[in-house]
């Protein structure tokens, strides 16, 4: 049976050039690298040399690359320690990952408005402005719809308008698409996670510009110059590195191979799906169901749907025994698929935000992966709807 792998916003294969960058860590170079004997000397130069790789890759300084656990931890990190080093208020985007908006919750912070596509309400973002926001977050891309945020233009009215604040933004979903040096170059804190661009699962880094207060919220050692305590994970850092550079190095072919597959799977399924709606899209350009250059204001490996009539547990199971692997792009939560968060704060009801389906491409998608979703998925809504 054919199978195809559309979840790579979940996690992505690792890279060939990750895998071979770790082996020798994980077997002969095993040394810690806050030692001080030749072992440990050598797992420390590796990790520098890293250090140097990603920094070179995100646009920033090596003394501003800290190493964390994961994205998750990034987020964390970005969020809480900015808080805890500058007091105020907080706020982020309605539609932020939960690594971010739980963590802004949990100090009081407050969300601000987006409109029908996910992105940030600029009008809504100027009113929360004020002197006692401190830390802002907004993300570069978002992980379930695809929607590009307006970075810039958030940097420019938290200068005016709160201009204590530091801003930060997960990233973590638009490397493998944009110019993620240039996008994030507004932001004081920049979180990225390993395994969505071909590296290994946790290992996350966080972007601190020289200059921003951050407290740690762990405690432990000296690690990372005192922001992020712990051991470092030598192959997993290694690993990162070198999928982070290849991932960059083959960016602007990715984004043009991988987005030509999403428009056939996206319009192909709209075609043969009755009422299937494509969330995120501009108006302008795109004709009356969203399709073509509509789809310029998301990263080119999203393909998210909204499916009326069908609820998207039993087709992702479905799909899921006919070997097309996606998601929901929600949470689970006491074992049911509760409504996305994302879609909920874009003006939809419940009833659609439980019809939506992420589809999402990567550096190993093939042209046989759209050809086995567009068989099998829409023969799945057809058994559903009867």
């Amino acid at each position: 049976m054919a199978t195809a792998y559309l979840d790579h916003s979940a996690t992505t294969p690792l890279r060939p050039e990750a895998v071979a960058a770790m082996l020798p860590h994980l077997t002969e170079h095993f040394g810690n690298p806050s030692g001080s004997h030749a072992l440990a000397r050598a797992a420390r130069a590796a990790v520098d040399e890293a250090r140097e790789a990603v920094a070179a890759a995100l646009g920033c300084r090596p003394d501003e690359v800290v190493f964390t656990g994961g994205g998750t931890e990034a987020d964390n990190l970005a969020v809480l320690g900015a808080q805890r080093a500058l007091g105020g208020s907080l706020l982020c985007s309605a539609v932020e990952h939960d690594a971010v908006r739980r963590a802004v919750a949990s100090v009081g912070g407050s969300t601000v408005a987006v409109d029908g596509r996910g992105v940030i309400d600029l009008d809504a973002l100027a009113a929360a402005l004020g002197p006692t926001v401190t830390v802002v977050s907004v993300m570069a891309a978002n992980n379930e719809v695809g929607t590009i945020q307006p970075l810039a233009a958030v940097a420019a009215l938290v200068r005016e308008r709160a201009p204590a604040a530091v801003l930060h933004t997960d990233a973590i979903a638009a490397v493998p698409w944009l110019d993620v040096a240039a996008a994030t170059a507004p932001a004081d804190l920049v979180s990225v996670s390993a395994h969505k661009f071909g590296g290994p699962k946790g290992v996350g880094v966080l972007v601190v510009r020289r200059g921003t207060k951050l407290a740690a919220v762990l405690h432990g050692g000296a690690q990372e110059h005192g922001r992020r305590p712990g051991t470092h994970d030598v192959a997993g850092i290694v690993g990162t590195a070198a999928a982070l550079t290849a991932a960059l190095a083959h960016r602007q072919s990715e984004v043009g191979r991988i987005g030509a597959l999403r428009d056939r799977l996206a319009d192909g399924l709209l075609e043969a799906i009755d009422g299937a709606v494509e969330t995120g899209v501009l108006e302008s350009g795109a004709d009356d169901r969203g399709r073509g250059a509509g789809r310029r204001g998301k990263v080119a490996g999203s393909c998210h749907l909204l499916v009326p009539g069908v609820d998207q547990e039993e087709l992702l199971l479905l799909a899921d025994e006919a070997g097309v692997y996606a998601s929901a792009g929600a949470a689970c939560a006491s074992g049911a698929l509760e409504p996305s968060h994302v879609l909920l704060a874009m003006g939809l009801s419940g009833a659609e935000a439980r019809s939506a389906v992420r589809f999402s491409l990567g550096h190993t998608t093939t042209e046989q992966d759209i050809d086995t979703a567009l068989a099998v998925i829409p023969k799945v809504v057809e058994q559903l709807r009867r």
